[in-house]
């Protein structure tokens, strides 16, 4: 309901951004441009684990100090919830509804330039609702469901390993010159790491579907199991299908990367032209989905804690 406050975050950053540093220092002190491609992939291995085994210790830490505290369970709720982006994400999809509705299509390419990787200067409204959208339903798994999913199975440690794998993949993860060998490792441990929590998200998805007026549960989960496996990503395409099934609109398609243009599939069957409201109806269904899983992590802590 709050969200990490921004004075705390100007003050002192944010646990991803502190990661972010350190992948950074790793990044140039092993990432050597001289060194051969299966050099260049070790050193990538050895900063993945420096990267883990640094979190993993400080997380660990952290959560029994805490624990030793009058109230400690509280504090570390708190310190928890920072890994979980819910409010932050919601915000910044709604920033670019808003950027629409008041400054028209440049300041729509602008807001949605800051969550979206793609080329957006050529985007027509259709293709800025189209990329927020696909935003919100991708970081609906990464930002949301993984790290509560990680979160539960091991606590703090097991949210915050989580999230050091996955900023590591969006830092040194992409296919570019300097980090096709180095970041191979981060690449491929963030896939394993968000394959369960990309199938739970379109499973919610497709529930908070279903309770949502003007959504289709059942749409959902078609798109979601047909759709899915078309994404040029292994996990992406299940929430992204799941979202465009659940609100009858196609998400996907052609779109460009730093001046590339790529042919992606497109999910879901139903309307290509898409509005602002579009964007606000799909708002609606996150935060909807939000509340099911909130109630789905409630349920599973009342039932191990009566075991």
């Amino acid at each position: 309901m709050i969200g990490y406050p921004d004075r705390l975050a100007k003050a002192i950053g944010h646990p991803v951004t502190w990661m972010g540093r350190l992948i950074d220092w790793l990044d140039t002190k092993l990432n050597r441009e001289n060194a051969g491609a299966e050099a260049r992939r070790r050193a990538g291995s050895i900063a993945l684990l420096i990267l883990l085994v640094v979190v993993g210790l400080i997380s660990f830490m952290v959560e029994r100090t805490l624990l030793l505290l009058p109230l400690g369970f509280f504090a570390l709720a708190l310190v928890a919830s920072t890994l979980i982006a819910q409010r932050s994400l919601f915000s910044h999809v709604a920033s670019v509804a808003d950027a629409l509705e008041e400054g028209g299509v440049e300041a729509g390419r602008m807001a949605v330039a800051k969550i979206v990787g793609r080329d957006t200067a050529s985007l027509d409204q259709a293709g800025i609702a189209r990329a927020a959208i696909e935003s919100l339903a991708e970081n609906f798994s990464d930002a949301v469901v993984a790290p509560s999913f990680f979160m539960v199975l091991a606590s703090l440690p097991g949210a915050a390993l989580y999230k050091a794998i996955n900023t590591a993949d969006s830092m040194i993860g992409h296919r570019t010159e300097r980090h096709r060998d180095f970041g191979r490792t981060a690449a491929k441990l963030d896939d394993i790491a968000n394959f369960p929590a990309s199938r739970l998200s379109a499973m919610l998805f497709a529930a908070g579907a279903a309770i949502t007026k003007g959504a289709s549960g059942s749409a959902a989960w078609r798109s979601a199991w047909r759709d899915g496996p078309k994404h040029v990503s292994s996990n992406a395409g299940y929430p992204e299908a799941a979202m465009a099934g659940a609100l009858g609109i196609s998400l996907g398609g052609p779109r460009s990367y730093h001046g590339t243009e790529t042919d992606g599939a497109w999910l879901g069957d139903g309307r290509r032209e898409l509005t602002i409201a579009d964007i606000r109806a799909a708002l609606n269904l996150y935060a909807r989905t939000n509340g099911l899983l909130i109630s789905l992590v409630l349920l599973v802590a009342l039932i191990t804690s009566a075991l």
